[in-house]
């Protein structure tokens, strides 16, 4: 299906950009390779969208009782008719035009969420509407309240429509700095706050045109998952005037096969943040694991703490390829974070043909926060490996924002193609082992 007129006129400004932007660059063409030089699948390749048409039954919320009134939570009622839609074979829940208040909604096998132009499903800002279940946070299985869209164990799940899920999250936000403020080390955890949507072990999913906004904690949490695909997505939380924390828009935690594309993302955190766990021995644990596969092309990406993120809880991800994007304002282009109590692996990670502007370029230093090694006598090792940066240009105050410590493995890094305007120009080869310059220009001045 070809795009809709309003995700059209949603990125044109972005597309025009981009056309301006990247003629000046050599034309060396995105190969259809992973980094690790294994093809692309043709499945990354199909970006048609999902017709909530041909998905069931379409059951609109106020043909079943649900009213258009703004200020009244109405999760029971919206639950009875995904449920009502499951028992019948599967459906579509519509929201129409208008506000619908919520709190944590559960869909079914053989259900879809369908929002109308102009609709709005608007989380509840009262913790109580979001029970506390087992499920997965910052790395960790445990009991933690559940999102306001939660999907488990549903194959072929859809998001689609040019509607809007408002997490409502200023006062979840205003709590989580009150705390903040009593105890600066506290924990994220510390502060009740819900996810705006977890899927967890599904596969072949797609999110496609609707906008995430507001989220109380994370926007977008994809556990355990296969075939995720997220198309013309808009995500954002501010930073200012209000900070609205840890709302990272994309989480991708331990799942294989993903497509990011066309995407607008602008949080008060990371953008895109690869996870799959935590803490000494991370890698033995049966719910932790690698993210593999992933692509992220197209996207625009407006304030974040970095526009892609290894770590800070993950053990292995291979095989990522950021590439034709553009960034406005993010502190990082590309973060890895070595967690010193984990072990981990980031190998094969590629960013390219990129233009904007960040503080840093790359950033790659120990991540201590909430460090523990929980017993363990040794610390475990951390390796980032075949780090490739090509066909960059990037206006930053930090080129080389890199360091390490002696638990750090930094081997087979490529820079190539670049051209960086920055304040700060050092950089310190020697922390890499193997370490590749090919035609970076720094201020006009070619490094060697």
């Amino acid at each position: 299906m070809h795009p809709s007129l309003s995700s059209i006129y949603r990125s044109l400004s972005f597309v025009s950009l981009w056309l301006v932007s990247f003629a000046a660059f050599p034309q060396h063409q995105a190969t259809d390779l992973f980094p690790d030089g294994t093809s692309i699948p043709e499945w990354f390749f199909d970006t048609s969208k999902v017709d909530f048409r041909k998905l069931g039954k379409a059951y609109v919320i106020t043909d079943f009782g649900v009213s258009s009134d703004s200020t009244k939570v109405q999760t029971k009622a919206i639950q009875q008719i995904i449920d009502k839609a499951a028992a019948n074979g599967g459906g579509v829940l519509v929201i129409p035009k208008g506000t619908f208040l919520s709190g944590a909604l559960f869909f079914k096998p053989n259900t879809h969420l369908y929002l109308a132009e102009h609709a709005v499903l608007k989380g509840s800002d009262n913790i109580a509407d979001y029970p506390m279940i087992p499920s997965r946070m910052e790395g960790q299985s445990l009991d933690y309240f559940a999102a306001l869209i939660n999907v488990y164990g549903v194959d072929g799940f859809t998001i689609s429509g040019k509607g809007l899920i408002d997490g409502n999250g200023l006062e979840y936000w205003k709590a989580f700095w009150k705390r903040r403020a009593e105890n600066p080390k506290c924990t994220n955890l510390e502060v009740s706050r819900p996810r705006l949507v977890f899927i967890w072990k599904c596969n072949d999913v797609q999110i496609q045109d609707v906008e995430l906004r507001n989220a109380g904690f994370w926007s977008s949490h994809y556990y355990q998952c296969n075939n995720v695909k997220i198309l013309n997505v808009r995500i954002t939380s501010p930073h200012s005037p209000v900070k609205a924390p840890s709302t990272d828009a994309i989480d991708l935690d331990v799942c294989h096969n993903v497509l990011i594309k066309g995407c607008y993302l602008s949080v008060n955190d990371d953008a895109i943040a690869l996870k799959g766990g935590k803490g000494p021995w991370a890698d033995r644990a049966p719910d932790n694991g690698a993210n593999s596969n992933i692509l992220i092309e197209d996207c625009e990406f407006g304030f974040c703490h970095a526009a892609l993120t290894c770590g800070s809880e993950a053990i292995h991800n291979k095989n990522i390829l950021m590439r034709n994007c553009n960034v406005q304002d993010a502190k990082r282009l590309l973060w890895l974070k070595m967690r010193p109590d984990t072990p981990q692996k980031y190998e094969f990670v590629t960013v390219e043909n990129i233009k904007g502007n960040a503080y840093s370029l790359i950033y790659v230093k120990p991540w201590t926060q909430f460090f523990d090694l929980q017993g363990r006598k040794d610390v475990p090792l951390s390796y980032s490996e075949n780090i490739t940066l090509r066909n960059i240009e990037l206006t930053c105050e930090v080129f080389f924002d890199v360091d390490g410590s002696k638990y750090d493995r930094l081997a087979k890094f490529t820079f190539e193609n670049l051209d960086i305007k920055a304040q700060n120009t050092d950089i310190k080869k020697s922390i890499v082992k193997d370490f590749s310059l090919n035609n970076v220009k720094v201020n006009d001045h070619l490094l060697r």
